[in-house]
C-alpha cells in the first residue's frame, strides 16, 4: 500500500509540473493553435469550401472541422512531451529522477499524461473556435472521447521516444516536419478517400493518421471512409506498441545514462 501511495504522490507531482509548464507559457502552447486553426477555417472553410460544395452530403467546412481539431490535438500532445523530455535531458535534471526511487513507468506516465492534457485542452479550444465558423454536430460523443485519448497517448509517447534519441534541439523538429506534418495532411483531413485512386488509396490505408481522422470524423458527423471499430483498434494497437517501446527505452537508460 505504501508503495502505491508513494508512486501516486510522485505521479501527481510530475503531472502537476507538466501542466504548470504549458499553462505558464499558454501564449506559446495554447494560443498558436487557435490562431492557426482560425485561418484554416477561414481559408478552407469559408473561401474554398463553397467552391468544393459537399462531401458525402456534408458541407465542406463541417467535413474538415473534425480533422483540423484532431490534427491540433496530436501535434500539441507530441510537441509537449518531446520538448519537455528533451529539455529535462538537456538540463540534466532527468538524472535526479533516475537517482530518486521513482519507477520508470511513473516517469513515462507523468510525461504522457501531461501531453494528453495539453492535447485535450487544445482540442477544446479549437472546437470552441470552430463554433464561430460553423455549426458543430456530435454524432457519437463516446467515439470522440475515446479516439481523442488514444490519439493523445499515442503521440505523447512518440514525443518521448523522439526526446530519448534526440541529440540536439534541432532533432526534435525532424519528426514533426518530415513525418508528422506530411502524414497529417495526407490523412484525409481535407478530402475523402473516394477522391483518390490506385496508389493514393493504398498509401492512405498505410497511414495511421488516416484511421484517426476518420474515426474522429465519425464521432462528429457520422461519416467515415473506414469502419470505426478497426480504426480505433489500429490507433489503440499503435499506442500500446509505442508505450511498451518507450518503457523499454527508459528501462535500458537509452539517451539518459551516459
Amino acid at each position: 500500500m505504501r508503495y502505491w501511495r508513494l508512486n501516486a504522490v510522485t505521479l501527481y507531482t510530475l503531472l502537476h509540473r507538466e501542466v504548470r509548464r504549458f499553462l505558464r507559457i499558454w501564449s506559446q502552447t495554447l494560443l498558436p493553435s487557435a490562431i492557426t486553426m482560425s485561418l484554416y477555417f477561414l481559408i478552407f472553410g469559408h473561401l474554398i469550401g463553397p467552391r468544393v460544395g459537399t462531401i458525402h452530403d456534408v458541407p465542406y467546412i463541417q467535413y474538415i472541422v473534425p480533422g483540423l481539431i484532431i490534427m491540433s490535438m496530436l501535434t500539441n500532445a507530441y510537441g509537449n512531451t518531446v520538448a519537455s523530455f528533451y529539455g529535462q535531458r538537456f538540463q540534466r535534471s532527468i538524472e535526479e529522477m533516475i537517482v530518486a526511487p521513482m519507477p520508470n513507468w511513473v516517469i513515462l506516465t507523468g510525461f504522457v499524461l501531461g501531453g494528453v492534457l495539453r492535447g485535450l485542452c487544445v482540442g477544446a479550444i479549437v472546437t470552441a473556435v470552430a463554433l464561430f465558423f460553423t455549426h458543430i454536430v456530435i454524432h457519437n460523443i463516446w467515439v470522440i472521447l475515446l479516439i481523442s485519448i488514444l490519439t493523445c497517448v499515442l503521440f505523447s509517447t512518440a514525443g518521448i521516444i523522439n526526446g530519448v534519441f534526440a541529440k540536439k534541439f534541432d532533432d526534435i523538429n525532424i519528426v514533426p516536419v518530415f513525418i508528422l506534418t506530411p502524414l497529417s495532411y495526407l490523412g484525409g483531413i481535407f478530402y475523402s478517400l473516394d477522391m483518390l485512386h490506385g496508389v493514393g488509396q493504398v498509401l492512405s490505408y498505410l497511414n495511421p493518421i488516416f484511421y484517426i481522422v476518420n474515426a474522429f470524423r465519425y464521432g462528429f458527423i457520422g461519416v467515415s471512409d473506414v469502419s470505426v471499430l478497426p480504426a480505433m483498434l489500429v490507433t489503440g494497437l499503435v499506442a500500446m506498441i509505442l508505450v511498451v517501446y518507450a518503457l523499454r527505452l527508459l528501462n535500458k537508460g537509452v539517451g539518459i545514462r551516459t
